[in-house]
């Protein structure tokens, strides 16, 4: 049976599953979760993701809804193209990155969240607030990753960390207007934010065909393709 895979095209997290499936070159069947619509919701969808989210992962009578639980699932079945190195501490700071960005930044750029934030708020706080909480992360990536990266996150190899980097970076620079490179959370904080390595890592990314090919644009469901 072919593996499908639900996905929306501007999901982040679904973006870093693409990109793992792409690295590995695993052969898939894109389905599209119309969020807009509320397909997420629907009682079928419930039954292959609880929590209503994407992605979710189908693989014969194997069922995963969650970024993370699908790219390590992926991982161990499809061991080409690695995304852990086998040094240890490298294969902890892949897993510190990932945690960065999966618990602490992406969750509060949630559509859901913003919403709220909206309502207990004001919708004009919404942009700032958020991209206070990418600025957070931003700068603990920066720190973490300072004496570690190479040509991507911890080496010369692309890793699991970028799995979950790019997509983030690509969000903050496109959907929530982060300037990456001298940026002021003005009704937050004063100092100003300077993210040199996540910007020289993001280069890199857009050279990466695997990268390319998993961007929201490129995606069967979004309106880009269409046009």
């Amino acid at each position: 049976m072919v593996m499908k895979f639900y996905s929306h095209y501007l999901s982040s997290c679904s973006f870093r599953v693409r990109i793992a499936l792409g690295l590995k070159g695993i052969h898939h069947e894109y389905v599209a979760v119309d969020m807009l619509n509320g397909q997420h919701l629907t009682d079928e969808f419930l039954k292959l993701s609880p929590l209503g989210m994407v992605p979710a992962l189908v693989d014969g009578d194997i069922i995963i809804a969650d970024s993370f639980a699908i790219l390590m699932y992926l991982e161990e079945k499809y061991p080409q193209h690695p995304l852990l190195p086998n040094d240890l501490q490298k294969r902890a700071l892949n897993y510190q990155a990932a945690n960065i960005v999966s618990s602490n930044i992406q969750p509060l750029q949630n559509p859901r969240i913003q919403k709220y934030i909206g309502e207990i708020s004001s919708p004009d706080k919404m942009l700032p607030w958020t991209q206070h909480h990418i600025c957070k992360g931003f700068a603990a990536l920066e720190k973490l990753l300072n004496n570690c990266a190479g040509k991507y996150a911890t080496g010369d190899e692309i890793s699991l960390a970028d799995c979950f980097i790019a997509p983030q970076v690509d969000a903050a620079r496109k959907r929530f207007k982060v300037d990456m490179r001298n940026f002021n959370c003005v009704q937050y904080m004063t100092v100003k934010n300077d993210y040199p390595v996540l910007s020289r890592l993001y280069e890199a990314y857009e050279e990466l065909p695997a990268f390319k090919d998993a961007m929201p644009e490129n995606q069967p469901d979004s309106p880009a393709v269409g046009i």
